[in-house]
């Protein structure tokens, strides 16, 4: 990462003493100064021993609703949004962070199948993790490589191909404190704010997934009471080893954000006996052609990608009003 000498250095001591006295005795930052602080990470206008004590301070306490909020709010004041696509249909945004290790990544097919159906689609995300199969890989092995500009995500929505950007290419300044994982070996806040990233000028309907309970409840109550509404619906649920596409297995419960109101889209799955067809292998290339053959027709779709399809559809059209 660059630090930027154009600007004046952030006096960031007053925030991490506020932050760093661990999870008992820290205090939680205001939306605007927690959306201040975060700018002035992305900014680079603070030292990088400031830096880590802030990181750490945040992992060790947990992020407040309104502390995520501000970091939000700078987060996506800090690229040029995506121009909203036409169309009837408001774009939906699969966040990628987790590729897979136990069960094959069909977050390539949700796209796939959504932008059949004639919706934008963004996914964003990394492009390889060690020991994961992530998107960007089984994608490519589709023939459809990142995207670097967002005149190639136009031109994709254009054709009604799904759009795949890394996040460097997205966002670099939240890509640069993303990668900072492998100094610290622990994720951070910025982990978080990635997969409920808005990058569009218009309302879009973002697909968002959670690990942990008390996550679920800090971004129950972001999506409720703090995120605008105009910037569009949310789904929220648990991550399929943190991927925000349905378990192919069994549904998991689907929560749905309209206008500060939230409701159950997807009611949570049994145990099944059987499980449905799915790839005998995990890696890029075998997932790919499972995908390929699930699209022609040739391998069932699973049941609760299939409803997570038509679910996205509905909400994505009635963003537009259609």
């Amino acid at each position: 990462m660059e630090r930027s000498d154009s600007q004046d250095h952030f006096a960031a001591a007053r925030f991490i003493k506020e932050i760093g006295r661990g999870r008992k005795g820290s205090r939680s930052l205001s939306r605007t100064d927690a959306r201040d602080l975060y700018a002035a990470m992305l900014e680079r206008r603070i030292s990088d021993l400031e830096l880590g004590g802030i990181l750490l301070a945040m992992r060790i306490k947990g992020e407040s609703t309104e502390e995520i909020a501000g970091f939000l709010d700078a987060a996506e004041a800090s690229f040029e949004p995506l121009a909203a696509p036409p169309g009837t249909a408001a774009p939906v945004i699969i966040p990628s962070y987790n590729g897979s290790r136990q069960i094959a990544n069909l977050t390539p097919l949700l796209a796939l199948l959504l932008a059949r159906e004639g919706i934008p689609v963004l996914m964003h995300g990394v492009t390889s993790d060690p020991g994961r199969v992530t998107t960007a890989e089984i994608l490519h092995e589709l023939g459809m490589p990142p995207l670097q500009h967002a005149a190639d995500v136009a031109t994709a929505f254009a054709s009604g191909r799904p759009a795949f950007m890394a996040i460097e290419h997205l966002a670099p300044r939240m890509a640069g404190l993303l990668a900072l994982r492998r100094i610290l070996g622990v994720r951070s806040s910025t982990h978080t704010l990635v997969k409920i990233l808005q990058p569009f000028a218009g309302p879009a309907l973002r697909l968002t997934s959670y690990t942990h309970p008390e996550y679920f409840q800090m971004l129950t109550e972001y999506f409720t009471t703090l995120a605008p509404a105009e910037r569009g619906d949310a789904f929220l649920m648990r991550g399929t080893e943190g991927e925000t596409v349905a378990n192919p297995r069994r549904a998991q419960q689907i929560e749905w954000f309209h206008a500060g109101r939230c409701s159950v889209l997807v009611e949570r799955q049994e145990p099944v006996d059987e499980w449905p067809p799915l790839p005998e292998a995990t890696d890029a290339v075998s997932t790919a052609r499972w995908i390929a053959q699930a699209l022609a027709g040739e391998q069932p779709v699973p049941v609760p990608i299939a409803d997570q399809v038509t679910h996205c559809a509905r909400v994505a059209r009635g963003l537009r009003g259609c």
